[in-house]
């Protein structure tokens, strides 16, 4: 879900491609998202699971795929080993 979420995002505000996310070796880097859009990229998700996420300036140096792993740990951290189910809905 956390993946569809933030390809949703890229794909419907960033307007970014959606085959891009078939590279398995896309690199966060490629997508060509500014400071800015990162922050409101991850702000998405931060709104979505009630917490702030440590240190979002170490993205941009990871794969697309070790960014999903790293922003689900957080969240699984963050809810005692859990993965609460989030909404493909944004949140208001």
């Amino acid at each position: 879900m956390l993946e569809q979420i933030i390809k949703n995002y890229l794909v419907n505000t960033k307007d970014k491609d959606c085959a891009l996310f078939d590279d398995p070796a896309l690199r966060v880097s490629d997508l060509g998202l500014d400071s800015l859009d990162m922050v409101e990229m991850l702000f998405e998700i931060e709104d979505r699971c009630g917490f702030q996420l440590p240190d979002p300036t170490r993205y941009p140096q990871m794969s697309f795929r070790e960014m999903l792993v790293d922003i689900e740990m957080a969240i699984r951290e963050h809810n005692n080993g859990e993965l609460p189910e989030l909404s493909l809905e944004a949140s208001k």
